[in-house]
């Protein structure tokens, strides 16, 4: 298994929506880096959902539940991927951008090094450190 942080405007789609939706497309992503991540998910993986640009956090804990297959919102580029994703629950407290980057065993994060990639790569330790500071 493998995880995962995808970052989303709340005003655009927030985690809220896909509460409400159950399941939903991660597609509408152009960065071939992000893509390749798209690409690179399997079945079961396990996603931490992120409030990008007004305060930003991990608010959510989701789960890859179809793997890539085209872009139907750019049916005429074949390069373009989106997968799907399902609600699993809310983190008890976000977990804030200031506290990951305040948390000396989050700093190699991609989320910190790579901040402008909407779809990115977490390791098992990420993960779960994350998961931890939801619950203190």
């Amino acid at each position: 298994m493998n995880y995962w942080l995808v970052k989303s405007e709340p005003e655009t789609f927030s985690w809220d929506d896909l509460v409400r939706l159950g399941t939903d497309m991660w597609n509408g992503v152009r960065n071939y880096q992000a893509r390749n991540n798209l690409q690179a998910m399997k079945l079961g993986d396990k996603v931490l959902f992120y409030h990008s640009v007004i305060k930003p956090g991990v608010v959510g804990l989701a789960t890859v539940s179809a793997e890539h297959y085209p872009d139907p919102t750019i049916p005429e580029d074949p390069r373009w991927v989106a997968v799907d994703i399902t609600a699993d629950q809310a983190l008890p407290q976000k977990v804030t951008l200031a506290a990951i980057k305040a948390n000396p065993k989050l700093a190699q994060m991609q989320l910190i090094k790579q901040s402008r990639l909407s779809v990115m790569a977490v390791t098992p330790d990420e993960y779960n450190e994350v998961l931890n500071m939801a619950n203190q």
